[in-house]
């Protein structure tokens, strides 16, 4: 049986008036709520067993539960960020700063909705700890950012092979987009004016965004996640 998911943007207080960076990119996807349909049922779904370390699943769910992991990161961190702004931040980092906050708890809502409305087996609400960050200095904050974005988008691209539903990989490349634009604007405040937000360190041979493989995301990320999951198809033990 197909069901609708529908994540509306009710409570996202922004501006729609602002012709900031984010607004002329195109990153309406975030602030005008998502619609997924083409959640089965009878879909690769796994019963949640509480009393192991949760495992994202097989198939399409995996995918949604690691992008919801990524999301729920990215989500707390900007909300973190955004009810305590470093010393000194502009006018222009705050709205940056909060669209962001909007932006990525809007996705991670939505995934959260979407998964809810397919199977039991859903991601847990994850604890996420910042050893290495300073949320009263810019450079920390906005380093911690960018190496956030970057790796979002690496990791959306790298997923995408593994997606089987089309509405799933649509709804995937919609968000990535998003999430890249994420990645030109904190680059654009790190170094204003540059092309860095192309660089070759996000940047193949072939001008294309790098892709990569689950596995190695979740190492990158690993020391800013507390809760242990596993995803065992994806060889994450």
């Amino acid at each position: 049986m197909k069901k609708m998911i529908h994540v509306s943007n009710q409570g996202a207080t922004l501006d729609t008036g602002r012709r900031n960076f984010l607004k002329l990119s195109g990153v309406g996807l975030a602030i005008a709520g998502l619609t997924m349909i083409g959640c089965n049922d009878d879909d690769d779904f796994q019963m949640m067993d509480n009393s192991k370390i949760f495992d994202l699943g097989t198939g399409d769910v995996g995918i949604l539960n690691y992008a919801y992991a990524l999301e729920q990161l990215e989500a707390d961190f900007y909300t973190k960020v955004v009810n305590n702004f470093y010393t000194g931040i502009s006018s222009i980092e705050k709205e940056v700063f909060t669209d962001l906050y909007h932006h990525e708890v809007i996705h991670r809502d939505f995934f959260k909705a979407a998964i809810s409305g397919a199977t039991q087996n859903v991601l847990p609400k994850l604890d996420f700890q910042y050893p290495n960050v300073n949320f009263n200095d810019r450079n920390s904050v906005l380093a911690t950012a960018k190496a956030l974005e970057d790796t979002g988008v690496a990791a959306y691209n790298g997923a995408g092979k593994y997606i089987t539903n089309p509405d799933y990989l649509v709804i995937a490349g919609k968000i990535v987009s998003v999430e890249a634009r994420h990645a030109s604007a904190i680059r654009n405040l790190i170094n204003p004016g540059s092309a860095d937000f192309s660089g070759d360190d996000v940047i193949d041979a072939n001008g294309l965004d790098l892709a990569k493989e689950p596995k190695d995301i979740v190492m990158a990320a690993g020391g800013f996640i507390k809760t242990r999951f596993t995803w065992k198809e994806r060889g994450i033990n």
